[in-house]
């Protein structure tokens, strides 16, 4: 394929300090560095990630001036002079791994997201809110060909977060799975990746239409937490004894603490989404006599991105976006403030 005109100047939401003012403005394309790609983002999700790194609220070191977001999709334009595996015009995706050193002890074991030396996109490295952007070519995604770059930006992070946070889980099939906070932008995938894996959902959020985006994903049972008072008792009445598994990507810091009640004796609670300053809270009799694990998952690896790239090219997972244009990110990280984002925001980086 020919290489494409690149050009000098591009489109960009840029900040120079947290809070800051979010603008929307031209800025110089990146040149690649020898290890990297350089792809032409087409689209890119907007993740709850990007809103803690434009506050600044988690204990990451940011450059300034930064440009934010970390799924981005779009096409490989240009190559750095010891990439290998890659050609111009290779669909390519941009995570919040940008960059690791692939030689410590984490990278070994395939355990990425721990390494010291982690270059995260959109927060140490600029990331896809721009038409342009920069990823190591070894962590880039190969996203196959002929996949609708709008509707597999969000799998990027929120689709291998939550499949990740599945595997860690240690649920077999036939068995229960409850994800809180089902229907925002990691939980409704979420509940298609535990439903391609064969387990049985469970969803937890509030108001009629999460409800509906639930049903039609073909949840189980939805608990409406608005109208609920007894969550962790319906959920032990409802799966005879307790959720195997439990996905946490709720923001809430008390739906955190009641899964650790309503999970099943040798069930795994799953801590993926990170609310501000928030503690996860477990009496240490209930944990100790029913035997209940409680850990961490941190986005994935490169094979985990591997497979769920492939769940989503065999169509078994649909991506429940709401396309907008690069210029509406400040419009949307206020509605996700409010909370008022059902499925998720994708930009389109021309717009």
């Amino acid at each position: 394929m020919p290489s494409q005109v690149i050009p000098e100047k591009q489109k960009a939401i840029v900040f120079y300090e947290t809070d800051g003012k979010l603008e929307y403005k031209d800025v110089t394309v990146p040149e690649p560095k020898p290890n990297e790609i350089l792809v032409h983002v087409k689209y890119s999700g907007v993740c709850h990630s990007d809103l803690h790194a434009w506050h600044g609220d988690w204990p990451f070191q940011l450059k300034f001036p930064l440009i934010g977001g970390h799924e981005g999709a779009g096409v490989v334009v240009k190559l750095g002079s010891n990439v290998k595996g890659w050609k111009v015009g290779d669909f390519a995706g941009i995570k919040w791994l940008n960059g690791t050193c692939m030689s410590c002890e984490y990278c070994e074991v395939g355990n990425e997201s721990q390494c010291p030396y982690l270059d995260g996109t959109g927060f140490t490295h600029d990331g896809t809110f721009q038409e342009y952007a920069t990823a190591d070519a070894v962590q880039a995604a190969h996203i196959p060909p002929n996949v609708n770059l709008a509707e597999v930006a969000p799998i990027l992070c929120a689709g291998i977060t939550v499949y990740k946070a599945l595997k860690r889980a240690n649920v077999i099939p036939g068995q229960w799975v409850t994800i809180s906070g089902a229907c925002g932008g990691l939980g409704s995938l979420a509940i298609q990746y535990a439903l391609a894996m064969g387990y049985r959902v469970i969803g937890i959020d509030g108001g009629n239409a999460k409800r509906k985006l639930f049903e039609q994903l073909g949840g189980e049972i939805f608990i409406d937490f608005t109208e609920e008072k007894d969550i962790v008792g319906a959920i032990i009445k409802a799966t005879n004894g307790g959720s195997h598994g439990v996905i946490n990507v709720s923001v809430s810091e008390a739906a955190i603490e009641a899964s650790t009640r309503y999970c099943r004796p040798n069930g795994t609670v799953v801590l993926v989404s990170m609310p501000a300053h928030a503690y996860c809270n477990s009496d240490v009799f209930n944990q100790v006599v029913k035997s209940i694990s409680i850990v961490g998952s941190c986005v994935g690896n490169r094979a985990d991105t591997r497979e769920a790239l492939d769940f989503f090219a065999r169509g078994l997972i649909k991506s429940p976006i709401h396309l907008a244009g690069l210029s509406d990110v400040p419009e949307i990280f206020a509605k996700m403030e409010k909370g008022e984002i059902v499925g998720r925001y994708v930009v389109e980086t021309s717009k």
